[in-house]
């Protein structure tokens, strides 16, 4: 028996944010809508719940789908529902924000779908709210990290302090004191340093370091908060 019949028809959906630093800049990966409305206009990825899904599950089909990945870092954005988002049909949609070692996706691109990285402060028009789907997955970002070290999520397995001094420079858009930073993260017992070097910046080179995966885990609920200059109360979400 159909006990809702009455009741509207309403379409779930899930898009995702996909974040990758490339050593340079904090970028998203968008893409050309392959279907009408809006086809071949840019777009982040997502797609349809369907009937045997959850949000999480179709949100994890989606990112194995477009990126070849699985097992990445993702967690819940917000719901976006105004009943005029979209044109032609009410779709409400719930946002996910991913975070991936953007050279592991370079490996695995595939030409099927039209992707393309971009830096977080300068992308194309987006389709429906979807430029606001990246605002506020940002500031999700900026809380988050505030507390636990994420960000590492999106650095390659072997680094040097000034990428991570960058990356976080890039994701709050502030200008570090490096030798306090470095100082608090040294001590914070996160890093095993290598004997190894990058030495394409300077002859002297900076030593890589690779993330302690079981302190990280044990550590993640107590990190530092080693950014003076961000405070999580200062922006919300709209």
């Amino acid at each position: 028996m159909d006990f809702y019949k009455n009741e509207p028809s309403v379409l779930l959906a899930v898009d995702c944010v996909i974040f990758g630093f490339d050593g340079e800049s904090l970028n998203i990966l968008l893409f050309k809508r392959a279907i009408e409305p809006e086809i071949n206009k840019w777009s982040l990825p997502g797609g349809f719940v369907q009937a045997d899904e959850s949000p999480e599950t179709a949100a994890a089909r989606v990112l194995k789908k477009l990126t070849g990945l699985a097992d990445i870092y993702i967690e819940e954005s917000q719901v976006f529902g105004a009943p005029d988002r979209e044109t032609y049909r009410r779709v409400v949609s719930i946002t996910y924000y991913a975070l991936i070692d953007i050279h592991k996706y370079e490996h695995i691109i595939t030409h099927e779908y039209e992707a393309k990285w971009f830096p977080l402060s300068d992308y194309p028009p987006l389709i429906f709210d979807h430029q606001h789907m990246i605002e506020v997955a940002k500031r999700k970002l900026r809380s988050k990290a505030a507390l636990y070290p994420v960000l590492f999520e999106l650095l390659p397995e072997k680094f040097t302090l000034p990428q991570i001094a960058l990356l976080y420079e890039k994701t709050y858009d502030i200008v570090l004191d490096r030798r306090n930073f470095n100082r608090k993260l040294l001590h914070s017992g996160l890093l095993i340093k290598l004997q190894e070097k990058d030495k394409t910046s300077s002859k002297r080179g900076a030593y890589y370091f690779k993330l302690d995966k079981d302190v990280y885990k044990e550590k993640i609920m107590s990190f530092l908060r080693y950014l003076p200059s961000w405070n999580i109360g200062s922006e919300k979400d709209q």
